[in-house]
């Protein structure tokens, strides 16, 4: 690094380039990420989220893949279920596999779940057998890293700006309940606003959301994006398609925590890209809960196929690693003790998997 000592030859090096400089030469991502949230520097960022409805397309998706999913779960508690959904412009396609010994109307889940008339397609299996055999024993159903997050910035232990946005998009889309999305940036108090509902006019919008935000007076909107592009009435299979799992972001925290595993939806709990997650959830808003002092926890879990304890269970605590103990963290473990062999599962595709009253919380 040669070249920071001839540009800052004679001036005190920024802190910042030399935290960089330490990522670059220890190939130590890791470094990066518990600094900024174990530090000041976080209270200056300025953070982003968004919210779809349960009318997006990619929500509709996993709306269906959960729907098919708690129908087995109804007749089966033991079924076996990775069902993706692909939708647009007429034609729903539903695929996957699917071990049950439940019967399911497929294509009449989907005309219930999309509320309207629509072409599906069918093309579902048994579950390998070779992932069976892992799974048999009691192991895991897929390798993978799950993110749990907890922090004390509303009721629900999510961040503010995730939390701000998913609210308001509740908020419009019970007077709009169709195809929608928003968006919060928060700067401090002041906050930039972005709103776009398929049949809603921009002038509405724009009084709904500051009615929205005379509840939290400490906010002020700096800026509002009411339908930016212009109204719209075109919307949902009809303007775009969609896919389940592609809105990981809004199912779990927003961008400002890491994912790590794969999606949730039409999963059932024998895959720990669900379980561990929820489980993940459930151990960060634990330690919040037991340990009033603390502020933040990310919580990560990892494992491989096949077996059954995790091979990483620890916890950033206010930026402090600790070893996660007094938790059953096999698959079976988890799924006893969140109960996840009930078909619960259609109401966390509609407005993310966390922060909803759920046995993880």
């Amino acid at each position: 690094m040669w070249w920071i000592g001839r540009i800052y030859r004679f001036r005190p090096i920024p802190l910042e380039i030399i935290i960089y400089s330490i990522i670059l030469l220890t190939n130590n991502a890791n470094f990066l990420f518990i600094y900024f949230h174990n530090s000041n520097n976080k209270n200056k960022m300025i953070r982003t989220a968004e919210c779809v409805s349960p009318k997006h397309p990619d929500k509709i998706c996993d709306r269906i893949s959960d729907a098919i999913l708690d129908e087995c779960l109804k007749q089966d508690p033991n079924t076996r279920a990775a069902i993706e959904t692909m939708g647009g412009h007429g034609i729903i396609t539903v695929t996957g596999e699917l071990t049950t010994e439940a019967w399911v109307d497929v294509p009449t889940i989907v005309k219930e779940v999309y509320g309207e008339e629509i072409g599906v397609q069918t093309n579902i299996v048994k579950q390998s057998p070779e992932i069976s055999q892992g799974v048999d024993t009691g192991g895991a159903g897929d390798q993978g890293i799950m993110i749990g997050y907890a922090c004390r910035e509303n009721d629900e232990f999510l961040p503010q700006e995730y939390y701000l946005s998913r609210e308001l998009n509740k908020f419009i889309y019970g007077k709009y309940p169709y195809d929608g999305k928003t968006q919060v940036t928060m700067n401090g108090n002041s906050l930039r606003v972005v709103c776009s509902f398929q049949n809603a006019p921009a002038d509405d919008l724009k009084c709904m959301v500051l009615e929205f935000f005379d509840d939290f007076p400490l906010y002020h909107v700096e800026s509002l994006h009411c339908n930016p592009a212009g109204d719209w009435s075109l919307g949902g299979f009809d303007a775009d398609a969609g896919l389940t799992g592609r809105k990981l972001a809004v199912d779990n925290y927003g961008p400002r925590v890491p994912l790590g595993g794969g999606a949730f939806s039409g999963k059932d709990c024998t895959k720990v890209d669900r379980s561990a997650a929820y489980m993940a959830r459930r151990i960060a808003v634990d330690i919040l809960e037991e340990r009033p002092e603390v502020q933040e926890v990310f919580v990560q879990l990892a494992y491989a196929i096949g077996y059954d304890q995790p091979l990483q269970a620890s916890a950033l605590v206010d930026g402090e690693h600790e070893f996660i103990k007094g938790y059953d963290l096999s698959p079976k473990g988890i799924i006893d003790f969140l109960d996840l062999r009930k078909p619960i599962f259609s109401k966390t595709a509609e407005w993310g998997h966390m922060g909803s009253n759920f046995s993880w919380k």
